[in-house]
């Protein structure tokens, strides 16, 4: 582990924090590139999420008679708009999408006709579907594309250590490339030279790349930055109490939700932050309106609802979007689940974002309308929607940067932000 190893990969996993001190709020660090609050959140759920009994499509008669025993009745539908509704797990969105905060594009995805786990997250993590040979991801290329921006109008800042981090214990596939990004697990389990424990390899790793680093990304914030990581060390990081409401369930997303906020709102110069929530491969015992789908359910618009109240303010600044590698069959399965099927429904939230609404051209659920006869037909790719997001997020306007091959313009934007 040494800090031309680190600086080749561009990333650097450290166990980090859960929770974060209140001092911090007052900006230990404020060097982001972009103006303060512009940051974007973006959450992978891993497994491959129905999305029709996430978002369903309850006028669809078709949708019934395919999931005699899982469909969610409509009487227990969440209206959206008179056609889709939300699965009654997705209770906390509700009040989000009615107040025009969330949106939802359904019938969206990757292009790419893989039903591999592996291929297919890591095609969409990747940005380029179908493309085995790409080195970096999607996230990590708009930060670059950012700083081309930058330097093009000549206002290049230099960059915090926080500026692109991830909930968990690597550097995902999404964020490796030429910026460095850091992951992130527990502050209380890492130790620095000559303080508390005896220090772990990572950690000293960290200090000699940046001690010893002459790259001006690192070290205009190096010094203050593993300064700050001292300083979280030094503190009792159980001090930090979220905003009156914020309930985080006591899950490890929850636990990556609220250190998410609390990391934004330490004004550490966050700019893109990532996270996964996994447990979405519900091939038999699915549930319907209660039951394994609807448990992850729960979590994630529980933990969600809570990261967006306790971001206060700030929030109006901050957009997040899931996404996940694919849907399910539109027809449940001998076993009462779901098998690896096309296109999916995500969710997009922000204070810029134009919610209330269910965007994407709707296929169709009668037989001749699948794809494949067996799934959700792809309207609308996900890279449109990501390019989108960090076009107004992140300034990232070279989307040709961010997503090669993918032809994107600002034409076929969904205008959802």
């Amino acid at each position: 582990m040494n800090r031309r190893f680190f600086l080749h990969r561009g990333a650097l996993a450290v166990a980090g924090t859960t929770m974060m001190p209140n001092f911090l709020v007052r900006g230990v660090l404020a060097q982001s590139a972009v103006p303060p609050g512009q940051r974007l959140v973006v959450i992978f759920q891993r497994g491959a999420a129905d999305g029709l009994n996430v978002v369903v499509p309850y006028r669809e008669k078709n949708y019934y008679k395919m999931r005699p025993s899982i469909a969610i009745p409509e009487s227990q539908v969440l209206d959206l708009d008179g056609f889709f509704g939300l699965h009654p797990s997705l209770a906390p969105f509700k009040p989000l999408y009615d107040q025009g905060q969330l949106a939802i594009v359904h019938a969206c995805g990757s292009p790419d006709m893989s039903r591999s786990h592996f291929d297919a997250q890591d095609y969409m993590e990747s940005g380029t579907p179908g493309v085995k040979s790409t080195e970096d991801g999607w996230l990590n290329r708009a930060l670059q594309a950012e700083d081309v921006v930058h330097r093009c109008a000549g206002t290049c800042e230099a960059h915090s250590a926080f500026r692109a981090l991830a909930l968990g214990a690597d550097v995902p596939r999404t964020l490796a490339g030429k910026v460095p990004a850091i992951a992130i697990s527990n502050v209380n389990t890492f130790s620095v030279a000559g303080r508390g424990p005896a220090p772990s390899p990572a950690a000293n790793a960290f200090e000699a790349m940046y001690a010893g680093s002459g790259d001006r990304i690192f070290h205009a914030a190096g010094d203050e930055t593993f300064e700050a990581v001292k300083m979280l060390r030094d503190a009792n990081p159980a001090q930090y109490a979220p905003a009156p409401g914020a309930n985080y369930p006591n899950s490890e997303f929850g636990n990556n939700m609220k250190q998410i906020a609390q990391l934004l709102k330490a004004n550490l110069g966050v700019e893109a932050a990532f996270t996964d929530v996994t447990g979405w491969d519900t091939h038999q015992n699915q549930g319907g309106v209660n039951g394994q789908l609807a448990n992850r359910l729960s979590d994630l618009s529980a933990s969600i609802a809570a990261f967006w109240r306790d971001m206060g303010d700030n929030a109006g600044s901050v957009t997040l979007v899931t996404m996940s590698e694919f849907g399910r069959t539109a027809r449940e399965n001998g076993t009462a689940g779901t098998d690896h099927g096309h296109a999916n429904a995500m969710f997009v939230l922000g204070g810029p974002v134009k919610g209330g609404k269910v965007y994407g051209k709707w296929p169709g659920l009668e037989n001749e309308q699948l794809n494949e006869g067996r799934d959700l037909a792809l309207t609308t790719d996900y890279r449109q929607v990501l390019g989108e997001v960090v076009t107004h997020s992140l300034g990232a306007e070279n989307l040709e940067m961010v997503f090669p091959g993918a032809q994107l313009s600002r034409a076929g934007f969904l205008r959802l932000v």
